[in-house]
Formats: C-alpha cells, sequence, structure tokens
C-alpha cells in the first residue's frame, strides 16, 4: 500500500482525491494537510512514499513546504498539483526539486498513473536512495541498525535512534549548512520548542565526541543558521 500525503487547501478537491485513490485497487493510505505548515508536520510523522501539493495556499504555500522538506529529504518524490501555472512558477518548482507537475482537473484513476510513473522513474516506493546506509568519509552510517561504523578501523559505535537521524540527516547535506529549524522539524516534529532545541544541541555534542580523533570530520555550528557535517 502506497502511503501518500496529500497538501490541498480546497475541502471538496480534497475529499474526492482521498476518496478516489482509497477506493483503488491495490489501495492507498492517505493523509491530509490544508496548507503548507500542516503538511510539514505530516510528512515529518507519516513519512509518505509520495507527497501530493497544491501551490497556492494560506498560511503556507507549496513552494515553501517543498524547499523546506528538500533541506534534509531529497528522495520522496513529490507532486505539484495546478490548473494554472506559468513557466516560470513550473522551472521554479523543478529547482526547488518538485519530480512533476498535475494539471487540475484530474481524476483519481490518471492521478494514480501519474504517481506509479513518478514512484517507478524513482526505483519504486521501497528502494530510495536512503537505503539505510550513508557513507561520509570513512564512516558507514546504518540508519536501520543506528550503527555508525569507522572502515578505517573497522570499529562500530551504537547511536540511539535520535541521533542516527540527527547524522543521517547531516551527511546527506555534508558540506552544505542544514538550518536548525529544518532538523528539529524532522526529529522533533517542531520548528520553535525550547526544550527540543536544547536536546538537538545535546545531542550534537554526543555526536562530536565521536569524531574528535578524527581531522577530517567535524560538525560544525553556523551561528545564527545551523549546523554542517565537514566531511573531507
Amino acid at each position: 500500500m502506497i502511503k501518500l500525503l496529500l497538501v490541498e487547501d480546497d475541502p471538496n478537491l480534497r475529499y474526492v482525491v482521498q476518496c478516489g485513490l482509497e477506493d483503488i485497487i491495490g489501495g492507498y493510505d492517505v493523509q491530509t494537510a490544508v496548507n503548507g505548515e500542516e503538511g510539514l508536520k505530516t510528512w515529518a510523522s507519516f513519512k509518505p512514499d509520495i507527497i501530493i501539493s497544491d501551490i497556492d495556499m494560506p498560511v503556507m504555500d507549496g513552494f515553501e513546504m517543498v524547499r523546506r522538506i528538500r533541506e534534509t529529504d531529497a528522495n520522496t518524490p513529490i507532486l505539484f498539483a495546478s490548473a494554472l501555472t506559468s513557466p516560470r512558477d513550473v522551472r521554479f518548482g523543478y529547482q526547488l526539486g518538485v519530480n512533476n507537475y498535475v494539471k487540475k482537473p484530474f481524476i483519481a484513476e490518471e492521478l494514480d498513473a501519474h504517481i506509479h510513473a513518478v514512484l517507478k522513474m524513482t526505483q519504486g516506493v521501497h528502494m530510495r536512495t536512503e537505503t539505510g546506509f550513508c557513507q561520509f568519509g570513512p564512516y558507514r552510517l546504518d540508519t536501520e541498525r543506528n550503527t555508525l561504523r569507522n572502515d578505517r578501523t573497522g570499529k562500530s559505535q551504537a547511536l540511539t535512534a535520535t541521533e542516527a537521524n540527527i547524522l543521517h540527516i547531516l551527511a546527506q547535506n555534508k558540506n552544505e549548512t542544514v538550518r536548525r529549524e529544518a532538523i528539529l522539524s524532522r526529529c522533533w516534529n517542531t520548528e520553535d520548542d525550547y526544550f527540543a532545541s536544547r536536546s538537538l544541541d545535546v545531542f550534537v555534542s554526543k555526536l562530536r565526541k565521536l569524531f574528535e580523533a578524527d581531522a577530517d570530520i567535524e560538525i560544525k555550528t553556523v551561528r545564527g543558521v545551523g549546523l554542517m557535517l565537514v566531511a573531507e
């Protein structure tokens, strides 16, 4: 069953699309959100296989939602659904990391065909690039077993699920700054919470100790912005 997040502010269209997809043989597990802000929260907790989103929405539009998702997740396929889209908007969407566009109006069967085409191009629902392993420098992170192996020494270190998740986000964006808000949204389902922010600092301090003896690996704080995993 495909886990799908539908972000749409039109309640009638949201209902029709959700019911139509859930009735298709093989089925969809559909979670919905009414704007980009709610979509971000649902994406972090639901971990969908694919996202279908409107562009023009109140509170937070689809462009901003996709920009924030792509800060930590380069793999989950995203389709924009829109009635009127200018060439400039289409170009901007692809630059942000959208996989394709679907023109409104559409029926569930048509959307189902688009979804399967995109999933096939991205190697299927269960074959995303986040296969559970991430390599940076001599280190190999296994996010399924929550272990970090140093291939140079052959030693493995057990991590907590949160430590592994934070390190995975940083490793996927190595040598690039990841906003604190993006990490908090992914790991704690919040962007602005004092206790979550302090918890992040504690976990980062523990992760830094893992690389104290390795001059080629460093988790840097980019003041006022976020964190960066520097890996030669």
